[in-house]
């Protein structure tokens, strides 16, 4: 029965992989800008173009599908991240570069707590997803399921133990969570203090969702193309008449 299921999870992890032929990129930052730009411990959020990416960008309501983790080791291991099939891997820049991507930063990590999250992401490099838990694979069949909006983050989390864990967020979050640095953390009223001041409760790892890396006020919005000098004059513009060819560049100002 073990080996039905999991030869059935994994049949069913390469549909969901299988990219669906309609994605269209629109802002896809050039290889070596973004290369320049990036440092250890900042998130790559992808727009992915495969089934399994328009199911999590439906239940997140949200562009990004995937989020992997920059290390900057030598050799196409620019990157480690949990893939469906392959478990938490190594993978090189160049393997997202034809998608729309957005970089975030932890702002502020000590350095000491920086390299802990490093190390713990380098020594996940190998685990897995379990196959066999076809019932939690099958919640992104449908691209866009017919959940209440209430409940789609919930659905992400389907499931138990180590096949959940192995998810690219979820991962990325337990390994901010080892030196408590907080990505989009629960704020409730303190019951015992009585000036009812607000602390953070940390919410559970398997409820992140590469989106919430993007709206953590703890991690900033990194562009390449501003990070780098942006001048707009510079630019080349096409000229937009009827029949016309070619670009233009805008005339500086007098």
């Amino acid at each position: 029965m073990n080996r039905l299921t999991e030869a059935m999870g994994r049949a069913l992890a390469r549909y969901l992989q299988t990219p669906t032929g309609r994605y269209r990129s629109y802002a896809v930052t050039p290889l070596p800008l973004l290369r320049a730009c990036l440092r250890p411990a900042d998130i790559l959020l992808v727009e992915g173009d495969t089934r399994i990416s328009a199911a999590i960008k439906y239940l997140t309501t949200s562009t990004w599908s995937h989020a992997a983790f920059y290390v900057g080791d030598p050799d196409g291991c620019d990157l480690i991240e949990a893939d469906l099939e392959r478990g938490v891997r190594y993978v090189s820049l160049e393997h997202y570069a034809h998608l729309n991507t957005r970089v975030c930063r932890p702002v502020g990590i000590d350095g000491t707590d920086l390299d802990r999250v490093v190390a713990y992401m380098r020594a996940s490099i190998g685990r897995s997803y379990d196959l066999r838990n076809v019932i939690d694979l099958a919640r992104y069949l449908l691209p866009e399921p017919p959940v209440p909006r209430r409940w789609r983050r919930r659905m992400i989390a389907l499931g138990s133990g180590d096949p959940t864990r192995a998810i690219c967020s979820t991962l990325i979050a337990q390994a901010f969570q080892i030196v408590r640095y907080p990505i989009l953390p629960e704020i409730k009223v303190d019951p015992d203090d009585p000036v009812r001041r607000e602390i953070l409760h940390i919410r559970d790892h398997s409820l992140f969702a590469p989106r919430d890396f993007d709206l953590s006020p703890y991690f900033a919005n990194v562009k390449p193309t501003i990070e780098r000098g942006f001048d707009y004059q510079a630019l080349h513009w096409y000229d937009g008449g009827p029949g016309a060819e070619g670009v233009s560049r805008p005339s500086p100002p007098s």
